[in-house]
């Protein structure tokens, strides 16, 4: 049986909740000038947006888009000051409900997880598995086909339907959700809302629970579309792939992206999360170091290299790091 979310409507949309989103929505923020006209008159803004959820009228808003290069070409979809604060309301009470329902092994958009996370967990399960590099290991790691943009609505909301019984807090999350589509009818999230990072996570949770007590896979570690499973045995891996392909068509309306399928040893290298890893070391994907050193090229302030070595001192990058300090001149 499911747990159930026992926060109320009334908790989400109370002054208080509100003015504490307001508080961590505002970080960083007071220099934006949509952010700044909002504070000018946060009081009236904040009690007008309460007594529009208390009066059920509060209806989100468009999105200005624009496109960035991260590394590769992504839209951005931002929301009003006003929208982001009720994405805040809403994190608040139902972050700390769901991650507890999710795995361990679930990296992406999470506290105290992370990529760094991930790959040092899967360095730890490839050490099990070859029982510490005396066999074969494999893996099986794939990635899902435009993610965000096949996040369908109506079951997204049929998964949110079954752990939160309060419907004006449902109807708050489909007012959401709704606000927003791909070029697929009834599907796709923004990139850009926070609601976003923690609805792809519930939505593939549905999947995370069935690898693990389905499938049975052992060694699973996911982050976003990106997952991996690792095993000795190269022919269970091969049969496990139909399947996961069933699941994810039928259930969730997802694809998995046909040229990144790959079953492989750790032996010729697992590019994951940025990183190529190796049985005794790792290094950083050649797309990663060019792009890197390209930028402490055009901005070679002290906290980009710091950055970066920072980000460096996870791998062997001896050389690398001499290079960024070279080109940033230190």
């Amino acid at each position: 049986m499911k747990i159930k979310l026992t926060h109320k409507f009334n908790e989400i949309i109370s002054i208080d909740n509100i003015l504490d989103a307001w508080k961590e929505f505002v970080k960083g923020k007071r220099n934006k000038k949509d952010v700044a006209e909002f504070e000018f008159r946060l009081m009236d803004n904040i009690l007008s947006l309460h007594n529009d959820l208390k009066n059920h009228i509060y209806a989100h808003g468009g999105y200005e888009q624009f496109n960035i290069s991260d590394p590769k070409p992504r839209r951005i979809s931002k929301a009003s000051v006003r929208d982001r604060l009720v994405h805040h309301m809403l994190y608040r009470v139902l972050y700390p409900f769901f991650d507890r329902i999710f795995i361990a092994d679930s990296y992406s958009c999470r506290e105290d997880k992370g990529t760094f996370k991930a790959i040092n967990k899967f360095r730890s399960y490839f050490y099990k598995v070859s029982k510490n590099d005396t066999r074969t290991c494999w893996v099986l790691k794939c990635d899902i086909k435009k993610f965000f943009d096949n996040i369908n609505h109506d079951i997204l909301t049929a998964i949110l339907s079954s752990y939160i019984p309060d419907k004006n807090i449902l109807l708050l999350c489909q007012e959401i959700i709704g606000s927003f589509y791909s070029t697929i009818p009834n599907a796709g999230l923004p990139l850009g809302n926070l609601t976003s990072q923690l609805f792809v996570n519930i939505y593939m949770n549905e999947f995370d629970q069935f690898i693990k007590h389905k499938i049975k896979a052992k060694y699973y570690i996911r982050y976003a579309d990106d997952f991996i499973i690792l095993s000795d045995n190269h022919a269970w891996l091969e049969s496990i792939l139909p399947v996961i392909r069933n699941f994810l068509g039928e259930r969730l309306k997802l694809q998995l992206h046909p040229d990144k399928v790959s079953i492989r040893a750790i032996s010729s290298g697992i590019d994951f999360l940025g990183w190529v890893n190796f049985p005794d070391h790792r290094v950083l994907r050649t797309s990663t170091k060019r792009r890197m050193i390209k930028r402490v090229v055009e901005h070679s302030m002290p906290e980009t290299i710091n950055s970066y070595v920072a980000l460096l001192n996870h791998g062997n990058a001896k050389k690398l790091k001499s290079i960024l300090f070279r080109e940033g001149r230190f």
